[in-house]
């Protein structure tokens, strides 16, 4: 049993509904380290940048009209810096979070009733206890989903049950609410889950091509045949693909006599902060750089890290596997066991 996270950035989405048009200015506080860089406003749904400005005096201001608010993530120099709705009126982004306008702080509070919730069923062992808080967990967002089903927010928060649904559940949803069926993210994911039975356990690997600095790379091209190779997509600003990475480099150390090689595919990320990244985590296999969203569109990744075992034939072993699962069936696809 765990709890659905409402935290993942690379989930975020905007809602195209007509709601509030009018008129937005977002003012992010940031540092003198980012005065004179550009700042943007991405639309996470359509991937569009809608804003842009110069950082100035540690801020950077946008001012524009909408014809309906949207969920957005600031960007600063290819980092990101926030999430927040942007809506008709003033919004302030401190600390990465939008604040001052009336869906930023309704989410905020939701945000708040769902961290204690966390924290409480992290604190308690009491497994009764836990079945309760969990419950009331998932009553709570179906609560808030209903109440919000005609704004970001209820986007948002279909988004994250959506997450663990499987086609026919994704069906049924979109027919309950089907407002969302407009959604780019909400389309896409849902062309994902079609990929992704396709790169399953039991298929073949389907090769890609990425040229970036002059320079064309396959997958095939360290997908050798006759050797075991995983393959890791990731980010540098991924924690979790952060920490996949110390299991890969145990794994590699393990195993790189005995047949296994692995590459990394560096999607939705900037190639600076990849290789630096490289760098400092001393990663020693071969990498695709600013893969972007060739690869993820292929395979139907949806989150990252995705993790695949690929046999000396060509057919997928294992998908989605980490830490102590993704070592054993390492283990068992060099003795034979997966087939």
């Amino acid at each position: 049993m765990k709890f659905k996270s409402l935290f993942i950035a690379t989930s975020l989405v905007a809602s195209t509904m007509a709601l509030n048009a009018g008129n937005y200015k977002v003012t992010a506080q940031l540092t003198e380290d980012e005065n004179g860089l550009t700042a943007y406003i991405i639309n996470y749904d359509t991937k569009q940048k809608v804003d842009s400005t110069i950082v100035e005096n540690s801020q950077a201001i946008f001012k524009g009209t909408l014809e309906a608010p949207f969920f957005a993530q600031l960007i600063v120099d290819g980092d990101r810096y926030g999430s927040f709705i942007v809506e008709d009126g003033f919004v302030s982004v401190v600390n990465k979070q939008g604040k001052g306008s009336i869906l930023n702080e309704k989410m905020n509070a939701y945000f708040a009733q769902f961290g204690k919730l966390q924290k409480d069923y992290s604190e308690t062992t009491d497994t009764t206890k836990k079945e309760e808080i969990y419950k009331t967990y998932n009553t709570l967002l179906d609560v808030i989903l209903e109440q919000n089903a005609n704004n970001p927010i209820g986007l948002y928060l279909f988004m994250q049950k959506m997450y663990e649904m499987d086609k026919a559940q994704v069906e049924a949803a979109l027919n309950q609410f089907p407002q969302f069926k407009s959604s780019t993210r909400v389309n896409n994911y849902i062309a994902a889950m079609k990929q992704k039975e396709l790169t399953s356990p039991g298929n073949k690997y389907i090769d890609f091509e990425i040229t970036y600095d002059g320079k064309t790379s396959k997958l095939s091209d360290y997908v050798k045949p006759g050797k075991y190779t995983i393959v890791d997509f990731w980010a540098s600003w991924c924690g979790p693909c952060m920490r996949q990475a110390i299991v890969l480099k145990e794994i590699y150390a393990e195993y790189k006599d005995k047949g296994l090689e692995i590459v990394g595919v560096a999607v939705w990320d900037e190639p600076q902060n990849t290789l630096e990244a490289i760098k400092t985590k001393e990663l020693p296999w071969h990498n695709i750089l600013n893969a972007q969203t060739i690869p993820t569109d292929l395979y139907g990744i949806s989150g990252i890290p995705c993790i695949i075992i690929i046999g000396p034939d060509g057919t997928i072993l294992s998908r989605d596997k980490q830490g102590d699962e993704l070592k054993a069936d390492v283990r068992k696809a060099l003795a034979g066991e997966l087939k």
